[in-house]
């Protein structure tokens, strides 16, 4: 079981990483940030897709689904954003963010990896 911090840094090794955090979707604090930069402050981030991720999971009640979001992907022009709600034990509220430069990441890679750091991750 790896700690946030060793996650933190897995995710930043994931090419084209430019920013990760690990978030509380209750409170929109991030509890453990790496990268980033000024156009992307991953404070700002945490808090705005933790909207996201609750209006999401209201739509799925609203429309009586009863599954498990894996993640949620945001297209930008320069940049991919994914958010990936932890399912593990102690994970629960909490969801990895991974912002990637969209020139030089490889989408299915990516998300390839990030499952797999929070199959590892302990909280």
């Amino acid at each position: 079981m790896a700690n946030m911090d060793i996650s933190l840094k897995e995710m930043m090794a994931i090419d084209g990483a430019v920013g990760a955090a690990v978030v509380d979707y209750n409170s929109g604090m991030a509890l453990g940030t790496l990268g980033g930069s000024k156009e992307l402050d991953l404070q700002v981030a945490a808090a705005g897709n933790t909207e996201v991720v609750k209006s999401k999971l209201r739509t799925m009640d609203s429309l009586g689904l009863k599954d498990a979001i894996e993640d949620i992907l945001i297209s930008l022009s320069s940049q991919y954003h994914i958010i990936r709600p932890i399912t593990g034990r102690g994970g629960k509220g909490l969801f990895l963010y991974l912002a990637l430069d969209r020139a030089r990441a490889n989408l299915a890679m990516a998300r390839h990896n990030l499952k797999a750091i929070e199959d590892k991750l302990d909280i």
